[in-house]
């Protein structure tokens, strides 16, 4: 009996649209929060930025061969991420100068695939800024096994992966294969990237990866507080932003994002009133 209500109330949850928003959104967090870390920690917003844009170009080619979407963006974010190590072995610009390159063509390419494609009816404020309100008990599989991967992978090369953040050369001394680290961790990046789109679209996954991992850096002292208060942030973030979303009727995606940057200014507050009391 106990059993079959169990099931029932499960039943009962993910049939609710709003309820299956949040849970996939709080799956997303639990994962962009300890990358998010190591974003800011490396000062790669802007590398953010690049992988996400790239995302739009693995819709258009997605729809262009009838593809699966997430597996399609994983594989361009990919692919971006190996060309960007490419070039920055090979070319004479600097890393930002890439990156801008990088970033805006693939995303005006995806979008010119995507004008194209004049048979194909396209949701693009959809992919732009998400669309977290119509995520299925697919995409609920996706995000908790793509992340539980991630998750998993990620914690496997936590300490290498510190280590060379701290010093590249320190960490080649001890013998660690920075390169391999490295690799792993952009992998990784892109996985994150491919299933937060349908939560908050391509040109707002940065702003989940960085806002929240900001935040949780001014109550931390040590990687691994950090990295769990990032996720505690990116979670209420999503409920706060759904919820607002509910009430006020404005777009799921940035409301969410509004979200993140209200518990950043908050927590603001009590080192600006530090500052005023001496």
């Amino acid at each position: 009996m106990g059993m079959m209500v169990t099931v029932v109330v499960l039943m009962s949850i993910f049939d609710d649209f709003f309820s299956r928003a949040i849970i996939g959104g709080i799956g997303v967090a639990m994962v962009a929060g300890p990358l998010g870390c190591f974003v800011i920690w490396r000062r790669l917003a802007y590398f953010g930025d690049t992988l996400s844009h790239s995302a739009l170009l693995g819709v258009a080619l997605a729809l262009l061969f009838e593809m699966n979407i997430t597996i399609s963006v994983f594989a361009v974010s990919v692919a971006v991420s190996l060309m960007l190590l490419s070039l920055q072995k090979k070319a004479m610009l600097s890393s930002d100068a890439l990156l801008g390159l990088l970033a805006h063509s693939v995303l005006a390419v995806g979008l010119v695939v995507l004008a194209f494609m004049t048979w194909v009816r396209v949701d693009l404020m959809g992919f732009l800024f998400g669309d977290i309100l119509s995520i299925t008990i697919f995409d609920l599989a996706l995000i908790y096994g793509g992340g539980a991967v991630v998750v998993a992978l990620l914690i496997k090369i936590w300490r290498p992966l510190f280590a060379a953040t701290v010093s590249h050369e320190l960490a080649m001394a001890e013998g660690i294969k920075t390169d391999v680290v490295n690799l792993i961790f952009l992998v990784l990046m892109a996985g994150v990237i491919a299933v937060a789109m349908k939560i908050v679209g391509v040109l707002l996954i940065t702003a989940l990866l960085i806002i929240p991992a900001a935040t949780a850096r001014r109550f931390s002292n040590c990687p691994e507080h950090m990295a769990i208060m990032a996720v505690a942030v990116g979670a209420a973030s999503v409920w706060l932003g759904l919820r607002g979303s509910l009430e006020f009727d404005t777009p799921a995606g940035p409301s969410i994002v509004v979200a993140a940057l209200l518990c950043f200014v908050i927590s603001l507050i009590p080192i600006s009133m530090r500052h005023r009391k001496q």
